[in-house]
């Protein structure tokens, strides 16, 4: 059984879903478009604690790394791409083409952007910490300002053109 439940943050609503194996996914609200919740999902009671309190020490700037058991769902190549994610550190960045280098598929690096791009834990698997080769803020499915909002939370050093006023 799914269970999931809701969580504000300072990027906006959050849905929280997982189950006895893990967290499956971390969704950002886009554009008030209506989340989908499975049919065998039912709202959290407890289960998902853990994951919303390190989100908020996250946010607060206390927390650098999570702490989670994780049970994204995808294919292979995309988990591997998932994991060499998590290598990046906090305030961290990498280029698409670095982490294809990173997973031994150098000539990759559209897939890398594709699976990059499927993500289904936002934020835990630290997606936004991916930028161009060229130092630029490239496509974020949160959108770039949220990219760059979390980019800056972290400290990480991005051109300065690529700032976005938020």
């Amino acid at each position: 059984m799914v269970f999931y439940r809701y969580h504000s943050s300072p990027i906006g609503q959050l849905l929280i879903a997982g189950d006895a194996s893990g967290l499956q996914q971390l969704l950002m609200e886009i554009d008030s478009k209506p989340w989908k919740i499975g049919e065998n999902w039912q709202p959290a009671g407890k289960q998902l604690d853990a994951v919303c309190r390190q989100l908020d020490e996250y946010f607060a700037g206390r927390r650098k790394r999570f702490e989670l058991t994780l049970a994204p769902r995808g294919t292979e190549f995309q988990r591997t791409v998932w994991q060499a994610l998590q290598g990046i550190g906090y305030g961290q960045t990498s280029s698409y083409a670095e982490l294809a280098t990173a997973i031994g598929r150098p000539k990759a690096v559209r897939a890398v952007g594709t699976a990059n791009g499927a993500n289904p834990i936002a934020l835990i698997i630290p997606c936004h910490r991916v930028i161009g080769r060229d130092g630029s803020l490239t496509g974020y499915a949160g959108g770039l300002q949220r990219k760059a909002l979390l980019l800056r939370l972290e400290g990480a050093q991005f051109p300065e053109q690529s700032r976005l006023s938020l």
